[in-house]
């Protein structure tokens, strides 16, 4: 007897089945509670209706499915007995082609506990080992004739222990702090800092008050961002499962469940705006508005050609916009102009990138967005093209009246425009050669020559304008 969710999965198929029917029709959502009141079998009876096949994109226990293949070449009859629904069990067995019998819910009994127990016996009798992860499944352990714990806790696990004797062990990947970071993508939240360029182009580095206030906005935007991977990669499960490393991602592989990464988004969205209200009022309205726009590309937008890069470089520049409002500090059309350029130049590097990489496998397309291998032809030369105006837009900045008097040197800033050519070439160099990574942002951490421009750029700049040249 081999339990589904959370044994022979790595997930709940029943938040998967909800998962699927709302991103269908968010509307569903306003039912889940209605259809819950009848009981839990009839809402898993509901779901399944409504919910399409699962199988094939679940991800599955491989060390369990190797050990239970290995049995039924012994000649052990498997039967998958789970709380799940039928449907939803029996897609399972068809698409696993290893289950000899299936027992699931089925009607108005929710499978789980003793009701399982008691199906089991009807179908095989009291002679039987069972394989399964939770208390609920306590009392088939202690009515079979071994047990097989799977991903079980250490006290569920010592119960098990001291009633029954245990055949094997199969251990959960540990979800520890590294994990949950990994799902906060930590190493996005430097695309905050573009919220002190207000504070830098302005060259206040040493105002306290405005430093604290861009502090606490870092930290509100950063936490609502990682609220909004959380609910994309959620949402996204079914394409990521299906991209060769989008699938390692905690929720696509399993080693987070569904279920806490909605009650740790909603944790980190309270918190994000709490922080924003704590900024200014008017960051806070700012911050809403992101999360609105970040949450539009998640759901829609992103599967959208072209419209979808447009929104991520609005999402950068946006960030810029939230600093100054913060901070009560104007910025120039000039600034906005090469942030918009710029950052739609980083958007189409992340976009080849993922069709390079889609080329090599020899697909012809992207999952979940309207990309083909034969648009790099048209997206190559406008990101290329992009970067160069952005460069351009620098060019005009530097000959401006109002920054020959902000400058002590506005010449010298042609050094960082310089750098600026360079570091765009190379990151789209490294995209063409398909060296890059899914994220530009990750490609310039792990290079040590990008975040040298980068730094050399900033500290160029900071000398064009306290130097004064004749």
């Amino acid at each position: 007897m081999v339990d589904l969710d959370g044994t022979l999965t790595l997930t709940d198929t029943l938040a998967e089945s909800v998962l699927q029917i709302v991103k269908i029709n968010p509307f569903n959502l306003i039912w889940l509670p209605i259809w819950l009141l009848a009981g839990r079998a009839a809402f898993k009876t509901k779901i399944a209706l409504k919910a399409s096949r699962l199988a094939a994109q679940l991800p599955y226990r491989e060390s369990l499915l190797a050990y239970l293949v290995a049995e039924k070449d012994r000649g052990r009859r498997i039967i998958l007995a789970t709380a799940a629904h039928k449907s939803v069990a029996e897609d399972v067995s068809t698409h696993l082609r290893l289950f000899d019998d299936v027992i699931a819910t089925d009607g108005a009994e929710n499978l789980k506990g003793t009701f399982k127990l008691a199906h089991i016996r009807s179908r095989v009798g009291h002679d039987f080992v069972y394989a399964g992860d939770s208390r609920a499944d306590l009392p088939i352990w202690k009515a079979a004739r071994a047990a097989v714990l799977v991903g079980a806790s250490s006290r569920v696990a010592d119960c098990v222990r001291k009633a029954t004797p245990v055949e094997r062990e199969f251990t959960n990947e540990s979800a520890g702090v590294s994990t949950w970071l990994k799902a906060f993508r930590v190493h996005h939240w430097l695309k905050n800092l573009l919220l002190f360029v207000p504070l830098f182009t302005a060259f206040s580095f040493f105002d306290r008050e405005n430093v604290a206030v861009l502090a606490i906005a870092f930290a509100s935007m950063s936490l609502g961002a990682s609220a909004t991977y959380i609910l994309n990669d959620l949402w996204d499960l079914s394409n990521d499962r299906r991209h060769p490393r989008k699938r390692l991602r905690p929720f696509a592989s399993g080693t987070l469940s569904i279920p806490d990464g909605l009650r740790c988004a909603a944790v980190l969205l309270a918190a994000s705006l709490a922080l924003a209200f704590i900024a200014s009022a008017e960051f806070c309205a700012i911050l809403v508005l992101y999360l609105l726009l970040t949450s539009a590309y998640s759901w829609s937008l992103k599967k959208r050609p072209l419209i979808d890069v447009i929104v991520l470089s609005l999402l950068y520049t946006l960030r810029i916009f939230a600093g100054s409002v913060a901070v009560k500090i104007e910025v120039s059309n000039w600034l906005l102009a090469f942030s918009l350029l710029t950052f739609l130049s980083l958007a189409l590097v992340k976009r080849c990138a993922e069709l390079v990489s889609v080329r090599e496998s020899g697909e012809q397309a992207t999952a979940g967005r309207g990309y083909r291998v034969t648009d790099l032809e048209m997206l190559l030369p406008l990101g290329i093209g992009s970067a160069l105006a952005a460069v351009v837009v620098f060019g005009l900045y530097i000959n401006a009246p109002d920054t020959i008097t902000r400058y002590g040197t506005a010449t010298l800033l042609w050094l960082p425009a310089i750098c600026f050519i360079y570091l765009l070439s190379r990151l789209w160099l490294a995209t063409v050669r398909g060296e890059m990574d899914d994220d530009p942002l990750v490609y310039l951490i792990r290079s040590r020559g990008s975040c040298l421009t980068i730094a050399s750029m900033t500290f160029l700049v900071i000398v064009a304008h306290f130097l004064h040249l004749p």
